[in-house]
């Protein structure tokens, strides 16, 4: 389990269009993300998976952090990655010592090969319909992905089929 778990746009909208917003509140508690995240998710124009994410914030536990650091410069990432990685860090900063590592919930490849470098966890949609099966959340992970994949989200295969190998359904 993470001390602090942070996510970017892509693991709300995904989940979202599967009804498993709950998972991350079973999971880990509270989720908390970055201004810069919300203003890409909660646009007002009632994207898919818009209301339900909505709702997770008005129930308390998808929570907004603080106002994230301007540094480091991220330039390769779009505003709601590097918020993730520069609140991450910060946490890290201020929790020196034994206390557990913030965890990123992000899909993009570049955002995650940038938060691996500074040392950061990370786990995408993928890993956390995963995690939820292992935990006896949902039944099967086959049919979520069957799901997700039947709108516009998309997980590249080999790592569908890596996490369907861990949870025994490959």
């Amino acid at each position: 389990m993470a001390g602090l778990v942070l996510t970017d746009a892509s693991p709300l909208i995904g989940l979202a269009r599967v009804d498993g917003l709950p998972w991350l509140q079973a999971l880990f508690g509270s989720v908390w993300w970055p201004a810069q995240v919300r203003a890409e998710v909660l646009t007002g124009q009632g994207l898919p998976g818009e209301s339900v994410i909505a709702l997770a914030e008005s129930a308390g536990w998808l929570r907004l952090t603080e106002s994230a650091p301007t540094l480091p410069e991220l330039p390769d990432l779009d505003e709601g990655e590097a918020a993730c990685i520069r609140v991450a860090l910060a946490h890290r900063e201020r929790e020196a010592g034994p206390a557990i590592p913030a965890l990123l919930l992000m899909d993009e490849r570049a955002g995650r090969q940038i938060a691996l470098e500074h040392g950061l966890r990370v786990a995408g949609t993928a890993a956390v319909i995963g995690m939820a099966k292992s935990r006896g959340i949902i039944v099967s992970a086959r049919d979520v992905f069957s799901r997700l994949h039947a709108t516009d989200f998309r997980i590249a295969p080999d790592v569908i089929a890596t996490v369907l190998r861990r949870v025994g359904e490959l």
